[in-house]
Parts: structure tokens; sequence; C-alpha cells
């Protein structure tokens, strides 16, 4: 019973702070007639603003995210033809990126080789614990079965701390970059900075929502292995 409360529990952490996400980018993503650009736009304005124009910008469906490798803002198709307070907010958290990208911010390069290396261990581990997983049935020997096991595990939290090191990533795109430059370029009414400020945190804490999820997946896989 207590494995059962504390999976439950588990649950609403790492479905609740989704939940919450897609709550407040839904809330806000209604077109303004009002705005005189997109999402998309608005990405090129400021980074042509800010001397990067050879960041391009691009829709993906893959998710809103910005490329330091390709240099590119890609932005799903309904924020970057979007006229509304998230098309604009998110765009504004991608060139935050940029901006971060531009400055050599150095937590930023830290999670990126941390999210390639989380990559790396994803597709590498896949094909172990297959192998341990066809030895250890072969072999009937457990300890196979146990190497198996705790490469989920290494896996699985090597998943979580990629995520959990972008936060301070996040933030600083959000506050420290898009939410000074909407502000002081004026760029919205004074009565939609509130909304603004709502859907940069959201865009901000995604990856802890990922991150929490992936710890209720992990625990998942291994209670299959109980």
């Amino acid at each position: 019973m207590l494995w059962i409360a504390a999976l439950l529990l588990l649950m609403g952490l790492a479905f609740g702070p989704t939940l919450w996400v897609r709550h407040v980018m839904g809330k806000h993503a209604a077109d303004r007639i009002d705005y005189p650009g997109t999402g998309g736009e608005f990405a090129r304005h400021l980074l042509d603003h800010h001397g990067l124009d050879h960041v391009s910008v691009e829709v993906t469906p893959e998710g809103d995210h910005y490329d330091a490798g390709a240099k590119a803002v890609r932005l799903s198709q309904k924020l970057h033809d979007g006229k509304s307070v998230t098309a604009v907010a998110v765009a504004a958290h991608e060139v935050g990126h940029a901006l971060q990208d531009r400055d050599g911010f150095a937590p930023l390069k830290w999670s990126q080789r941390l999210v390639t290396t989380a990559n790396l261990t994803d597709r590498v581990g896949s094909v172990l614990i297959v192998g341990l997983s066809a030895i250890g049935g072969a072999a009937l020997s457990p300890r196979f079965f146990l190497f198996g096991i705790l490469a989920i595990v290494l896996i699985g939290l090597i998943r979580v701390a990629a995520y959990l090191v972008m936060l301070p990533v996040e933030l600083d795109a959000s506050f420290r970059r898009a939410y000074p430059i909407m502000v002081q370029g004026g760029y919205l009414p004074q009565e939609d900075l509130p909304a603004v400020h709502s859907v940069l945190k959201a865009a901000a804490y995604t990856y802890v929502a990922a991150s929490l999820f992936q710890v209720l997946n992990l625990l998942r896989i291994l209670r299959v292995f109980r």
C-alpha cells in the first residue's frame, strides 16, 4: 500500500506540472487582432535588433526550442504563425537562448553537453539492456539481470539530471533576457505583462515537468523487475 501511495503521489507531482504548463500556454493562446505580428515575425525582429541576423527562424514539429548547432530558433506552426501572448512570449524565450549562445553563457554549454550525453546513453543503454537481458535469460543468471537494472537506473538518472540542469538556463532565458526585453521595448500593452510573465514561467519550468515524468517512468520500469 505504501508503494501504491508513493506512486500515486509521484504521478501527481509528475503530471501536475505538465498539466499546469499546458493550462497556462492554452489560456493565453487566443490570437489578438491588436498584435501587429506573429510569433515568428517577433522572433525575427528581436534577433535582428540584437545583431543576430545569422540566426534563422524556422517551423518545427518537434517542439519549440533553440538549436545552438544550427543557429536556429524553432517554433511550432501554431506559435510561429500565431498572434497571441503565448506565441510572442515563447518566441522571446527562445530568442533568449540565442542571446545566451551569443554571450557564451556557460550554463547553456554545460546543459547542452549533458543533454548530448543523455541522448548517447539512451541509445547505447537501450542496446546494452537488451543484450544483458538476452544473455541473462540464456544463462539463467540473475547477475546479468542486475546489471540490466543498474543500467536502467543510470540512464534514467542521467536523463533526469539533464532536465534539471536546464532549469537555471530556462529561468535566465525567460526572466533575465526575454521579459526585460518585452517590458523595456514596450512591445505589448501593460495589461498583458502578467500573462507574459506566466507564459515565460511555464516555458522555463517545462523541463522540470519533464524531469519529474522521467522519474515516474524510471520507477515504472523498475516496478517490472520487482
